[in-house]
């Protein structure tokens, strides 16, 4: 298992055939005000890519548009909603088809409120991840390795998490329904880039 950092493009050839976890590192959580800094990328065999982006950055990538914009990936994603938009606004793709981890654990784990990452690679997979790291500075001039393995520990267990989560929601009769919410988040990354962040559109209530 190694953690691999480009700079400004993923190289070509160097992801397997078939699903990829994907995962982004802004300056902030308002898109169009925090720039993306960091894209990673997983094919479950072991490596994480890490795409840097600099603070003056055409955001050309044409190798990590390709894989982000493949419609016959499926793209893995733990709150995917936020990443589709950040990879839309910076990046001009639609990084779709998508699997939330997210979503499905809320609608798999109704009997906890607890749906964050790391609580669901503790329960699901029995492995602890450190979100110490979370908040730091990700447009510094060099990440530091606790940096580098936390970017990569955000992608590293989705493809597990995947497969799991797949047979609960099948368990349970929620598949249809699940790739409903799916389907339907690049429209909702798309919502929140045209200024609907927080008003349920589908809401009674006008605003």
């Amino acid at each position: 298992m190694a953690v691999h950092l480009h700079e400004e493009d993923l190289p070509e050839g160097v992801l397997a055939p078939g699903p990829v976890a994907v995962d982004t590192e802004t300056m902030g959580l308002i898109t169009h005000r925090d720039r993306l800094c960091l894209v990673q990328i997983s094919d479950g065999q072991g490596d994480e890519h890490l795409v840097r982006f600099a603070p003056e950055s055409p955001f050309a990538a044409p190798n990590l548009k390709a894989v982000l914009a493949d419609p016959d990936r499926l793209k893995l994603y733990h709150f995917a909603r936020f990443d589709l938009a950040a990879i839309e606004n910076y990046l001009g793709v639609v990084a779709a088809p998508v699997f939330c981890t997210k979503i499905a654990s809320k609608m798999v784990r109704t009997y906890t409120d607890r749906h964050g990452l790391k609580d669901l690679v503790r329960e699901l997979l029995g492995k602890e991840i450190s979100k110490q790291q979370q908040s730091s500075d990700w447009g510094a001039p060099s990440l530091s390795d606790a940096q580098k393995d936390y970017a990569a520990s955000d992608v590293r267990f989705l493809h597990a998490m995947h497969e799991i989560l797949v047979e609960r929601l099948a368990r349970e009769n929620r598949t249809d329904l699940a790739q409903a919410c799916f389907d339907f988040l690049p429209a909702r990354a798309q919502l929140d880039l045209a200024g609907w962040p927080d008003h349920d559109i589908f809401s009674h209530m006008s605003a």
